[in-house]
Order: C-alpha cells, then structure tokens, then sequence
C-alpha cells in the first residue's frame, strides 16, 4: 500500500523506512511542525524524575540541559528509545499511553523523594500532571514547545494513496478539518487509539483500524 504519513519530520523518516520494511511506501505529509520554547525558565533543582508523554518532549528538554543523569518515565517505546538516543541512561518505558504512565510512576517514584517534571508541549499539559497530584506527589510542569498545525494538507497528500496513519487525537482534528470527503472515503484510516478514530468524525473512510496498543509498532502491525 501507499501510506500517507502525517507525522512531524522529526519522525516521519523513521516511520517510512519501518513502513517500507513492512512491503508499504511511505508518502510524508506532515500535518504539525513543532516549535520549542528556548526561554522559558526550566529548573530541574532537586527534581527526581522527568515526565515524558512524546518524544518532543524529551528532544525539547534535551535542547535545554546537558544533563543525562536524570531519570526519566517515557510513556511508551518511541519515547523511551529517544530518550536512550540522547544520552539519558535511565529510562523507564510503561508501554502504553498516558494513563499506563500514570498507573506506572507509583512504583517508580517516590512522594517523597522530590518534585516529579512533566516536560510537555502547550496541548499536552495537565492531565497527567493533575491525576499524579490527585495521588500526592509533587507535579511541575514545564511547557517546552508547541505542535503548529499546518492550514492546509501538503501537496504530498494529494498523490494517490491507501491508508493514512494517526497518531493522535489532534492530528485525526486536522486531517478531518482539512480533508474532503471524496479523498477520505477512499482511504484506510490506521489510528493509534480509539480516541484518535473518534476524532475523525464526521469524515468517514473506506475502513478505519486501531492499533492493538497504543504504540506505533502495534500501528504499524495493524496496519
């Protein structure tokens, strides 16, 4: 098949080449670039565990410190991996999504042990951060970049293909947003989660299928 791929650049050669493994062609179009945040103050004093709920996250904290030493929960295996890839020697993957995470760090982390620093982009502060207080521990929140959604598709994806893959509630907003109808009936809409299907409504496709884990392996798979 050929397969639109809308994620940012910064994964979307990775996504290719593990697409093309699978006898597919990759088609990138990406529907957001991301924008880090270089000034806002990032004070990492006696914090005992980074928060990392996307790669970006952990690229936008990379950018600002040069420690490596900090422990850091990645809340699946494309974070865990690039927090490997940059140099941060402990790293703890839940496997899963945010509320795996969320289920994970207690047996992680300690309450007492000091403040726990959720490095997020501007969509994806609050939640986690607000569902750990609930539990006790000491939450910051540190919004280090943003995801810029392009205003129209890509050129890219008005070539001929079968399937789009979507990795996020907000992506499958875009593309429903930018799509027409007549392009997305044709389409298999290959979605992370439930939610990111859910997010595509009203646009309806020639088929939809969910991942089986929210990861891009299991993607990919069910693709």
């Amino acid at each position: 098949m050929r397969v639109l791929v809308t994620r940012p650049l910064e994964d979307a050669s990775e996504i290719a080449a593990a697409l093309k493994a699978r006898g597919h062609a990759a088609v990138i179009a990406p529907l957001m670039s991301i924008a880090f945040d270089d000034e806002t103050p990032l004070f990492l004093d006696g914090v005992q565990a980074i928060i990392a709920t996307s790669a970006n996250g952990v690229r936008a904290l990379a950018r600002r410190t040069s420690l490596r030493d900090l422990a850091v929960f990645a809340v699946g295996p494309q974070t865990a991996a690039e927090a490997h890839k940059l140099g941060f020697a402990d790293v703890k993957n839940a496997d899963g999504d945010s509320d795996a995470l969320v289920a994970a760090i207690p047996g992680w982390a300690s309450k007492t042990g000091g403040p726990l620093l959720h490095a997020t982009g501007r969509d994806g502060a609050g939640r986690v951060a607000a569902d750990l207080q609930a539990q006790g521990f000491d939450v910051r929140t540190a919004v280090l970049y943003e995801m810029v959604a392009v205003t129209a598709l890509p050129p890219e994806a008005r070539m001929p293909v079968d399937a789009v893959l979507l990795f996020s509630p907000r992506s499958a907003e875009i593309f429903a947003r930018l799509a027409t109808p007549a392009f997305a009936s044709g389409l298999i809409a290959g979605c992370i989660s439930q939610k990111t299907a859910d997010a595509l409504s009203p646009l309806r496709f020639r088929e939809v299928r969910i991942a089986n884990r929210p990861n891009q392996d299991a993607l990919l798979d069910r693709l």
